[in-house]
């Protein structure tokens, strides 16, 4: 399992996020951290993983202003 913190990108986190899922292994599972502040990041990223055909796992709010997401990489 592979955990990135992608706070510091601020609502630009989501090439990155992108990035990272295919360059890990195929069955591999991803922890993301990021920012939220309306809500819109967290359905964007859930939407994001299932048009690049992986499986969000998880989506959890960490603390009063961060997310994490759980995802498989597609095999």
């Amino acid at each position: 399992m592979q955990r990135y913190d992608l706070r510091h990108l601020k609502d630009d986190f989501y090439d990155k996020m992108v990035e990272l899922l295919e360059s890990s292994k195929p069955g591999e599972v991803v922890l993301f951290l990021f920012e939220v502040g309306d809500f819109t990041p967290v359905q964007k990223s859930a939407d994001i993983v299932k048009e690049h055909g992986h499986e969000l796992l998880n989506s959890l709010k960490y603390n009063e202003v961060d997310w994490t997401i759980v995802v498989r990489r597609k095999a």
